[in-house]
């Protein structure tokens, strides 16, 4: 674990905050299903609606969280996200009733994704530019492994399958985001303020930014991998092909891994906005190869010929995310003016609700029911997008948009 981290400094502690609740999260993720319908009590589709809810509260929560770390102490907004992460996630133990736990799931959603943002707006001020991608793939490995370790715990509340044991993961993953907030608090502060105070019209700025906002809507289609790996290859895996049933979670093990193990070596070969294009039409074409090799396996005959090939494309899938969000954190870093990255990262990181919030639908009614031409069409989409986003780095050398101050 320790080879993951940055070096002793802040990005160090910053990765240190986020590997804390990435482990809550792990465990949260694997059992918050199983908690809320079966503790709880709700039906499958009021959490999946209440869950949809929550994360179009998250779209709105980044740009304005942002902003809030442009022009304040953005450790101290990171940290009282963090707190406030913990706090919903504490909630969700009160919650009996379906309207209840969709104003916990707004709470919850809104305060990760201002988080989300915030980090980023603390990664951009604390590194150099020509080390930010690779800090950041270091963050993305130190997440995985994160996850692999909360995941396994979580694993243990199965094997439990009793009500305390699910609330006990509740509370791990509060105590988590109580230790991230902590640790957020170390950063060091900002000497001063890069505004004196907003300007009529400052928060709008991102929006007047045409290649700002095509590289974010490209990117939102791009992050469409994420149902992808959650909930629609493991339906695919089950319904759709004789591999065992197993071979699912197998699946996201080798995801989670390879991240972990070689997010930094891919971004170590991206710190312009040239090597950012590069890097997003490889992963154009090797999602091609994975979505290709999925369809396949749906009509291999035996279940270990239907495993390989799925092993293989969960290889060619996991290296097209990487080089994916090595080419796009590069751009989103290069793009951004240097006073508000706050304010333009919680713009970028809206893709993440937007895909979790369209996507299991949209994806779901494509490929699991749609088959081999569903599968194609994903990879045709994918590859559109990565490719229209490396055209927008031709454009990452022009100056970017002055920030609009008094």
């Amino acid at each position: 674990m320790a080879h993951l981290l940055p070096a002793p400094g802040p990005a160090r502690t910053l990765a240190q905050a986020q590997l804390a609740n990435s482990i809550g999260d792990g465990a949260f993720l694997v059992t918050s299903a199983l908690y809320f319908t079966q503790v709880v009590g709700l039906s499958p589709g009021q959490v999946g609606l209440g869950l949809s809810v929550g994360w179009a509260a998250g779209l709105l929560a980044g740009i304005p969280a942002g902003h809030a770390a442009d022009r304040r102490d953005a450790r101290l907004v990171a940290a009282l996200l963090a707190a406030g992460t913990g706090l919903a996630v504490a909630a969700f133990l009160a919650v009996r009733q379906p309207v209840a736990f969709v104003l916990v799931a707004c709470l919850y959603a809104g305060c990760q994704t201002g988080l989300a943002a915030v980090r980023q707006a603390l990664l951009a001020r604390l590194v150099e530019p020509e080390r930010r991608t690779e800090v950041r793939a270091r963050l993305q490995a130190v997440v995985n492994a994160g996850l692999g370790l909360g995941a396994a715990l979580g694993g243990l509340a199965l094997a439990a399958h009793a009500a305390g044991a699910y609330r006990a993961v509740l509370l791990l993953d509060a105590v988590a985001f109580g230790v991230a907030a902590l640790l957020l608090r170390r950063l060091p502060a900002r000497r001063r303020p890069v505004a004196r105070r907003d300007a009529p019209g400052a928060r709008r700025a991102v929006f007047q930014d045409r290649r700002y906002a095509l590289l974010t809507s490209l990117n939102a289609v791009m992050m469409l991998y994420l149902p992808l790996l959650s909930l629609v290859l493991p339906l695919w895996v089950v319904q759709r092909t004789v591999a065992p049933s197993w071979l699912a979670a197998a699946l996201l093990v080798v995801n989670t891994a390879a991240v972990m193990l070689g997010q930094v070596r891919v971004a170590r070969r991206v710190v312009d906005p040239a090597g950012a294009a590069r890097s997003l039409r490889r992963a154009g074409a090797w999602m091609i190869v994975a979505c290709g090799l999925f369809a396949l396996a749906g009509v291999a005959g035996t279940p270990a010929l239907a495993a390989g090939i799925l092993l293989l494309g969960a290889g060619a899938q996991v290296y097209a995310e990487m080089a994916h969000g090595a080419g796009a954190w590069q751009l989103s870093f290069d793009l951004a003016p240097a006073d508000q990255h706050g304010l333009y990262q919680g713009f970028f990181g809206s893709g993440v609700p937007v895909a979790r919030m369209l996507g299991p639908v949209l994806l779901t009614w494509l490929i699991i029911g749609g088959g081999t031409p569903g599968w194609l069409a994903f990879a045709g989409l994918y590859a559109a997008a990565a490719f229209g986003t490396g055209l927008v780095a031709r454009h990452a050398g022009r100056p970017a948009p002055r920030a609009l101050v008094a």
